[in-house]
């Protein structure tokens, strides 16, 4: 086996397809996945093309194909289009449920502010090329990127540390003399 160090990343990711592309292991699909996104990023964002308008249309597109498709079958006594079972299981969504109601609210808070500075394609551009460039400089600088987190977190829990002490203390024994006096 490898690198233990960056087998943790191929792991974190999944260690499949899609950690072979955001890790640049397949070349020609990660180059394909950031020339696509920027093409669809400028046409839809700096061409003025509306994405909403494009969805619809493939939508619609996608509806009569099915029709003439299903009406051709039936005329031809042929097989009529496969369409996928959109079941899920009750016992997933419980699960899936119970693992995000806790970031849920902090995370839509987030997104709402960040989207309030960029549209809804371009987030999904700047998120496309953060999961093409991150984890590939993570996995080839991961022993210095650990050493700074490390003297990050450090300095962060001194400061918290001094702030406890010097303010958020004084509150509570302020809270709890008056308290006292009612």
């Amino acid at each position: 086996m490898g690198d233990p160090r960056q087998s943790f990343v191929n792991h974190a990711l999944g260690g499949g397809t899609v950690a072979d592309v955001l890790l640049w292991r397949r070349q020609c699909a990660s180059v394909t996945l950031l020339v696509s996104s920027t093409v669809l990023w400028f046409l839809f964002e700096r061409a003025g093309y509306n994405l909403l308008s494009f969805i619809a249309n493939v939508m619609l597109l996608l509806v009569v194909i099915l029709f003439f498709w299903g009406k051709s079958a039936s005329l031809l006594n042929r097989s009529l289009p496969p369409i996928p079972d959109m079941e899920v299981p009750e016992e997933f969504v419980v699960k899936a449920a119970d693992m995000m109601r806790v970031w849920v609210a902090l995370g839509l808070w987030l997104i709402s502010y960040v989207g309030s500075f960029f549209t809804l394609l371009t987030l999904l551009y700047i998120g496309t090329l953060f999961s093409l460039s991150v984890p590939l400089l993570y996995e080839k600088y991961q022993n210095q990127i650990d050493d700074k987190l490390i003297t990050a977190q450090k300095v962060i829990q001194k400061q918290y540390r001094k702030i406890d002490e010097n303010v958020l203390r004084k509150i509570l024994k302020s809270s709890n003399k008056e308290k006292k006096t009612q």
